[in-house]
């Protein structure tokens, strides 16, 4: 399950990507290091709430924007789920699964 810093950073990530900004502009119009953004963005660094406030603005978006992040926790839960369900099939249904879920990723 993912950290609550890991959770804000991906948020973050995704918040950037629909401005269709890398993330070394972003670090740039910030004033960061590209270094330290992805740290944020990988969850390894809370922002400051000055930095926080400074990509809100940058990304133009409500500071609350970023603690929208429940689709993100509910996607990690299912794959929890998966995983858990997975332990106790066979090694043959396994497989089954496992070419499922590639046809379904080729639709």
């Amino acid at each position: 399950m993912k950290t609550t810093k890991q959770l804000l950073g991906a948020r973050i990530k995704e918040l950037r990507k629909v401005r269709m900004l890398s993330q070394e502009q972003l670090a740039e119009l910030i004033g960061v290091e590209p270094r330290h953004m992805s740290r944020i963005e990988v969850g390894q660094s809370y922002p400051s709430l000055d930095r926080l406030e400074k990509i809100a603005q940058t990304l133009n978006v409500p500071l609350k924007d970023f603690f929208d992040f429940l689709h993100l926790k509910e996607a990690e839960d299912r794959l929890d789920d998966i995983r858990e369900m997975s332990k106790s099939l066979s090694e043959e249904h396994q497989k089954i699964v496992f070419r499922f879920l590639r046809v379904l990723m080729e639709l």
